[in-house]
């Protein structure tokens, strides 16, 4: 099943179980991935599967954001909700890839690119992103390539 369609199982499994939570942030998503088709003019084709997961990856950073911002505010009922919402998000997300296995491509990345400076954190990201999209946290990502690039200063 693909995971638009298994999305959408879940939503309606969600509202037949009247799980409010879960049907809410399900049906984000859903939106969300609708209109990335709409700005794509994909509507009759669908997205790919990778496409869906940057919409699914996108949400969850939206998530993660307005978590911190409600924890920093005070408003701890709310960043409870995102914190929840970003749970039931992170289930249709991919395996993600362990801090190591980004070490070891970033170093890959670092080589191929003849970095040598945090000025060069540019060109490794350009060349590393492609492979950990949507497998691996960005943040975590440029926090590895920065620590690497600031050991060959």
């Amino acid at each position: 099943m693909k995971l638009k369609e298994q999305i959408q199982s879940d939503a309606t499994k969600a509202l037949k179980e009247k799980d409010e939570l879960r049907t809410s942030a399900l049906r984000m998503l859903l939106s969300a991935i609708n209109n990335k088709e709409i700005e794509k003019k994909k509507k009759e084709e669908g997205l790919t599967e990778e496409e869906v997961v940057e919409v699914v990856s996108s949400e969850l950073k939206k998530r993660k954001d307005a978590e911190k911002q409600f924890r920093d505010a005070g408003r701890t009922d709310l960043a409870d909700k995102e914190k929840k919402e970003q749970e039931i998000l992170s289930g249709y997300m991919p395996e993600q890839m362990s801090e190591e296995e980004v070490r070891k491509l970033a170093e890959g990345a670092v080589k191929k690119v003849g970095a040598e400076t945090q000025s060069d954190f540019g060109k490794v990201m350009g060349a590393l992103m492609p492979q950990v999209k949507g497998k691996a946290d960005g943040e975590m990502v440029s926090r590895v390539v920065r620590e690497l690039l600031g050991e060959n200063e």
